[in-house]
């Protein structure tokens, strides 16, 4: 009899552990500050994060697990660009 762990590619942790590869190798290649900056994200998407770990894209395209408080860093210049953008 085999178990989930005897067969990792048919789903499960193996899945779950490729997908977080991915995170890590999207996020190491990732050029420029946006980790000095807070970013724009729909609040049902910062909600579902919190909930589940899942992770988020900014407006201005940066994808990250949110974990800090925003307020205490200053408003990405293009997610601020493309928000504005958008109100018109």
């Amino acid at each position: 009899m085999s178990t989930p762990l005897d067969s990792p590619d048919q789903g499960g942790l193996a899945t779950l552990d490729r997908e977080l590869e991915e995170l890590i190798r999207e996020e190491s290649i990732e050029p420029g500050d946006h980790e000095r900056f807070s970013h724009y994200v729909k609040k049902e998407k910062i909600l579902e994060s919190a909930l589940t770990g899942k992770p988020v894209r900014a407006l201005c395209g940066k994808k990250w697990t949110p974990g800090r408080d925003p307020e205490k860093f200053p408003v990405c210049p293009s997610c601020k660009e493309i928000y504005e953008s958008l109100q018109k």
